[in-house]
């Protein structure tokens, strides 16, 4: 292990940065108060969300209701990777800093799109594996000089602000378990904070503080209990985990790591000084087999208030108790004040994967309100004196499947929200997606692959062509303008399709948004009306900001379709998708995108051999739990991932093994699967693709 740790510290330290324009001697001089005065830097955007209160709002009017019709490219940076852009770009004092896949840094001029410098960590691709919703990356945060990342492998590396050059990396994960970063750190109080990923891959969850100047460790809290034959862990989280949540699981939990990953939400409240956490699912999903069906399985989906200089622990909220759903309660969550019932409150606000909007307390805890904002299958509402959602008994598929309003995709996702002091609404994008959630009666832990212990081949899409079209147009994505005093919609604008990008909102009026389909939007605050949209001719997903440089002020958002949805969802089949970009708008901008290039397609390449039904029932078994993760269910490929179905491999028996099970293609992500599966078992997986590419032939001849 130790060899692994130093291995990796060693090739952070060889990654030498491409200088090609220093920053500048003052480069990201952020300080605490800085930091804790960001909303009267309105130019600026120099902390993830805006400001410690993570509100996403641009306290900026040159770009207003009644002048963005005017908007135009400014400029844009092409990027060198058609995987998905989820980073929210900081600007601070006229330098962009942004993050793309592969947690690759870049800095930017921030009016001209001039790059100063670029780094590269050199992640290995086959770390690519771990992640289970592709190889994004959603930011950096800034303090002293300094940039700081968290790469897919599991180190926090800062970097110096003005030439990209590392100056400290800290190996922040057991890197012989599946473990990644994509969320982007905070600073707090000199304090680099970060947490990682990996649930599904069967890993134990934690948030981490760690000295900005030096790596130093600080403080560290897991978020669920560990083996108890292991005794205390010596850290933060030690006393809680004894008192409140070693109770609330049984059986052989920790065997499969248990779960409970803090991967996006970190925010820091600067009036109470305390930490908030978003605490993600189980390991696995199903909580039959993680937990024997009992107990509430702290601190799964939940809301924990830290210490912020200790990381010990305050209080927590826990929406999905005994969590089954893969219903994290990672997502965004935004610091106000509002007036309730006649009387200020100190509130949080979070729209997690289970579809209620919860206003609580930061307080004390106390849950305010909550109400669904998607239709929900498994519940008809929280009870309000215990807190806890009123579930629907049939929902926990306990011995039938249920089908499943929201998914595990979410009703709403890592995908920004944004709320706005001057119209008192929360802009929030939403999905309604269903699944099927049955148990998997074949599970066996099997340590850095997928395990969910959930039924995924029933999710499998239709091959008729007619029944797939209807499913996928079954499909929603919406923004909402939503009230949360008084629990409402005010305002949708609706989409096709569900993954549509984070939002901004800004003193104009204004709040600016993406969508998976390629449009960058602008719509009046108050009432929806579409105002302006651009086409980025690629998804956009990631979360706008805007800023300005002299008197001008600009919009910026990373466009790269990618992520959970596009990666494993057959809904999606596009044409190979391009690479992705950072898009910069201003008031009058002339600059234009080049044409799309023709898509091309290969063939369909169905093997000569015939498969057996066993075979083909095998393979799909294998594929769609573990292979559909990054190709997509039913191997209709979204585009950013080879087409299984026209590959020149599938009809190679033996470059298919090489490939699959030997790892040939290792160095470019696909590693082999023999840890897991046998050839034979793999061939049968070549078996099912071949299926499904037959059927790819018979339509494309057919005209389908």
């Amino acid at each position: 292990m130790m060899r692994l740790l130093l291995g990796a510290s060693v090739l952070a330290l060889m990654a030498a940065p491409v200088v090609l324009d220093a920053a500048g001697p003052k480069a990201a001089n952020i300080d605490a108060a800085r930091l804790i005065g960001a909303r009267n830097e309105p130019g600026n955007w120099m902390t993830h969300g805006g400001s410690y209160s993570e509100q996403r709002f641009a306290d900026l009017t040159a770009i207003n209701s009644g002048n963005v019709a005017g908007l135009g490219l400014a400029w844009y940076t092409d990027l060198d990777t058609n995987r998905g852009q989820e980073a929210t770009p900081l600007i601070i004092d006229g330098t962009m800093y942004t993050t793309t896949a592969w947690s690759k840094v870049v800095a930017l001029d921030a009016a001209t799109g001039r790059v100063k410098w670029r780094f590269d960590p050199q992640v290995d691709k086959a770390r690519g594996h771990s992640a289970c919703c592709d190889v994004v990356n959603r930011g950096v945060a800034a303090w002293g000089g300094m940039v700081f990342v968290g790469a897919l492998d599991g180190r926090l590396i800062a970097l110096d602000a003005a030439t990209g050059k590392v100056k400290w990396s800290t190996v922040t994960v057991d890197q012989s378990k599946p473990y990644t970063i994509t969320g982007a750190p905070r600073v707090v109080k000199g304090m680099v904070l970060i947490g990682n990923g990996g649930a599904e891959l069967g890993v134990r969850g934690y948030v981490t503080a760690y000295d900005a100047m030096t790596g130093k460790k600080k403080w560290r809290f897991y978020t669920v209990p560990g083996d108890p034959a292991a005794g205390p862990d010596g850290e933060a989280s030690d006393d809680v985990l004894k008192t409140k949540a070693g109770d609330s699981w049984s059986g052989d939990y920790w065997k499969a790591g248990g779960g409970g990953t803090v991967w996006d939400a970190i925010v820091y409240d600067q009036e109470l000084d305390q930490l908030f956490i978003g605490v993600g699912n189980g390991s696995p999903w199903n909580h039959q087999i993680r937990s024997a069906g009992k107990g509430d399985n702290l601190f799964l989906s939940s809301v924990v208030a830290l210490d912020p200089e200790t990381g010990k622990y305050r209080w927590h909220y826990q929406g999905t108790p005994g969590e089954t759903w893969d219903f994290t309660q990672t997502q965004p969550i935004i610091l106000s004040t509002l007036m309730i019932e006649g009387k200020p409150r100190k509130v949080l606000m979070q729209a997690p994967k289970n579809g209620f909007f919860y206003v609580i307390d930061r307080e004390t805890g106390k849950l305010i309100s909550a109400k669904g904002f998607v239709p929900q299958t498994w519940t008809k509402g929280v009870d309000m004196a215990t807190g806890r959602p009123i579930e629907v008994p049939e929902s926990r598929y306990l011995k039938d499947g249920f089908l499943m309003m929201p998914s595990a995709l979410g009703a709403h996702n890592w995908h920004p929200m944004a709320f706005s002091p001057r119209t008192g609404l929360v802009y929030l994008p939403s999905q309604e997606v269903p699944f099927f959630y049955q148990t998997d009666k074949t599970y066996g832990f099997k340590p850095g692959a997928w395990n969910i212990g959930v039924n995924t081949v029933i999710n499998a899409p239709p091959t008729d062509a007619a029944a797939f079209k209807a499913l996928k147009a079954s499909l929603k994505g919406a923004l909402l303008a939503w009230d949360p005093v008084a629990q409402k919609e005010v305002w949708r604008a609706q989409y096709e399709g569900p993954w549509n990008g984070g939002a901004l909102a800004t003193a104009g009026n204004l709040v600016f948004q993406g969508n998976g389909g390629g449009t960058f939007q602008a719509f009046d605050a108050s009432t929806g009306k579409n105002l302006w949209k651009f086409s980025a001719q690629t998804g956009v997903i990631a979360g706008p900001v805007s800023y300005t440089v002299g008197k001008t002020q600009y919009v910026a958002v990373m466009a790269g379709y990618g992520g959970a949805y596009p990666l494993t969802a057959a809904f999606d089949e596009r044409a190979p998708a391009q690479n992705g970009r950072l898009l910069v708008f201003r008031i009058g901008g002339t600059a234009k995108l080049p044409p799309v290039p023709k898509a091309v397609y290969a063939a369909a390449n169905p093997p000569s051999e015939t498969f057996t039904e066993q075979q083909i029932a095998t393979g799909a078994e294998i594929y769609e739990g573990n292979c559909a993760l990054c190709h997509s269910s039913a191997a209709r490929a979204s585009g950013l991932l080879p087409d299984l179905r026209r590959s020149a491999v599938l009809a190679d028996k033996q470059a298919w093994e090489d490939i699959v099970h030997g790892g040939a293609l290792k160095a470019n992500g696909m590693v082999a699967f023999s840890a897991w599966f046998t050839k034979e078992q793999l061939e049968a997986v070549r078996g099912y693709v071949g299926e499904k590419a037959k059927k790819l032939a018979a339509d494309e001849k057919a005209g389908r």
